[in-house]
């Protein structure tokens, strides 16, 4: 749900906050008062391409934020993990994107900066305009399969397919590989079995070339530190060291206290030196002989270790890398074998692959002509209406050459507003009156079963009049139960339906123009004055009291 929208300096508005609710939201204004502000507003936040153009005269920036909130954001949270940006803050997402004149966009999601593609891609998934010139889901065969595959609770069905499909393809890929390979020369083949023969030196697993590389640094540093350490053993125990230094200390504390007792406290002490210096010698000589190495330890830590070095930078720099370059050598060299024999025996498993392939794909049209039939029929029964007293709609599906990670079939809705017409796809209609109601009727059907939480209608009631118009928003209002749905519109029979009610207007004074978005639902009387305007006269008695009718 959109919770807020910030807008700043796009055409003629300098800065307005708005605040929305969930439910039908429809806005109004006199022709030419700057409805698209609004529009054009969502539209950058969905990821439309930008035109500098849209800054308000006198600015250098444009900008736009919107919060919009998830009360499950598992999914979209998922989307964001995708494309590489934070996820919702207690499903909370924020999106901003700014234009400027002279310097670079910015785009940020939940304060990270982001790409216009990552945008977009954000824009399908939350938001879905109907409307002239808009980019429409309905128009796409991809999309409108996926509609009427969730009408006809398709899931498990594709999911059967699916699977089947991956392996089949991985089958057909290992039959195009091995295709396409060529046989190999017995220089090439001792030169990969000397490769594996490399590979298999080396205990390929993490633990044990962890341990490979702490040796070897041991090793390789070992020198060093025996001669320190052995230089440490020398200061303490060596000629004239620490050890012959306390000794000489010893000796003469002894002799003190045999001529004063009161002194036997200190030669105490001075013999726990002697005994600790010799303890220290000890292990200090001890860690010497640690690193002391068994020659032919060495010279194997030494081999295996300048064998991996060699196999990490020749394939790809990482253990995994490797063990994949390793089966993939393998492979091929087992291959040599047979590459015919191999290749029959690839291609006799996809056989069997694409029987049961067609099996599920066969199942799923069967599903899919049934839910075709039926949702063409209900959405024939709510362009009635909508206002079209002939009106015909019929989904098409069309079988495909290849299996496809959807089945082997396309998927073309197809519209005729009025007898005597060809049935034609959606994208091929001619009016943008008959499109909106066209996707209207859909969108009616699909509510519960599409997932885009926020809709824009733009001009979805022109060409109608009072009493289809008023059918029209009604249909809204219902698609408004599980989505927010947003309304441009001129008719006061829509207009009176939404739940919230934006007006923008137009004021110009002697030096500029302003465009003002303001919500009025709240204010029963400047809605009236609205409603009687926009049937014709807010002064007219008659106007008032159809606007009260219609109001309720």
């Amino acid at each position: 749900m959109l919770q807020y929208l910030k807008i700043e300096n796009i055409a003629l508005l300098k800065s307005i906050t708005l605040e929305f609710d969930k439910g039908f939201s429809v806005v109004t204004g006199e022709t030419g008062a700057g409805k698209s502000v609004l529009l054009g507003a969502l539209n950058l936040l969905s990821g439309a391409r930008s035109n500098k153009e849209m800054i308000r005269q006198g600015s250098d920036r444009l900008s736009v934020e919107a919060s919009l909130f998830f009360p499950e954001s598992e999914e979209v949270n998922a989307l964001l993990e995708e494309l590489g940006l934070p996820n919702c803050d207690e499903g909370s997402l924020i999106v901003f994107r700014s234009l400027d004149t002279s310097k670079m966009s910015k785009i940020r999601i939940n304060g990270s900066l982001a790409t216009l593609s990552q945008l977009k891609r954000l824009g399908e998934y939350w938001i879905d305009f109907h409307g002239p010139g808009e980019p429409q889901k309905l128009f796409k065969e991809q999309c409108q399969l996926e509609l009427l595959d969730a009408f006809a609770q398709n899931d498990a069905l594709l999911e059967n397919y699916r699977v089947l499909f991956k392996e089949w393809q991985k089958e057909r890929k290992a039959i195009e590989n091995l295709k396409s390979s060529e046989q190999l020369d017995d220089d090439t083949i001792r030169f990969l079995n000397n490769e594996i023969k490399k590979m298999e030196q080396l205990d390929l697993n993490e633990a044990a070339i962890t341990e490979l590389e702490s040796n070897f640094t041991k090793i390789s540093q070992s020198q060093e530190l025996q001669g320190m350490l052995q230089m440490c053993v020398d200061i303490v125990s060596g000629e004239t060291g620490l050890m012959d230094r306390l000794n000489a200390l010893n000796h003469q504390m002894s002799n003190l206290s045999s001529i004063d007792s009161s002194l036997d406290e200190l030669s105490g002490r001075a013999k726990s030196l002697q005994i600790e210096a010799d303890d220290l010698s000890q292990e200090i000589q001890s860690l010497s002989d640690g690193f002391d190495f068994d020659p032919e330890m060495i010279e194997s830590t030494i081999s295996q270790m300048t064998t991996w070095q060699e196999l990490k930078r020749k394939y790809g720099g990482s253990l995994e890398s490797l063990l994949e370059e390793k089966t993939a050598l393998e492979n091929k060299v087992g291959m040599q074998g047979d590459i015919e024999g191999s290749i029959q025996e690839l291609e006799l498993k996809c056989a069997k692959l694409e029987e049961k392939l067609a099996k599920e794909s066969e199942r799923l049209y069967k599903n899919r002509v049934k839910g075709a039939k039926t949702l063409a029929k209900q959405a024939t029964e709510i362009l009635l209406k909508l206002g079209f007293k002939k009106a015909q709609l019929d989904i098409s599906l069309l079988e495909s050459d290849h299996f496809t990670e959807t089945g082997k079939h396309n998927c073309c809705f197809l519209f005729s507003p009025n007898v005597g017409q060809d049935l034609l796809p959606l994208n091929k209609i001619a009016s943008s009156g008959e499109t909106a109601r066209v996707m209207l009727a859909l969108k009616t059907i699909l509510a519960d079963v599409d997932k885009t939480p926020v809709m824009v209608f733009d001009e979805v009631d022109a060409n109608v009049g009072g009493e289809v118009g008023r059918t029209v928003g009604k249909e809204m209002a219902r698609i408004s139960q599980s989505h927010q749905v947003f309304c441009v519109t001129h008719l006061p029979q829509v207009a009176s339906l939404g739940s919230q009610h934006f007006i923008v207007d137009k004021i110009q004074d002697d030096s500029e123009t302003q465009v003002s978005i303001a919500p009025i639902h709240s204010e029963p009387k400047q809605r009236l004055g609205e409603i009687a305007r926009m049937l014709g006269d807010r002064n007219s008695q008659s106007a008032l009291d159809h606007a009260k009718e219609l109001l309720g």
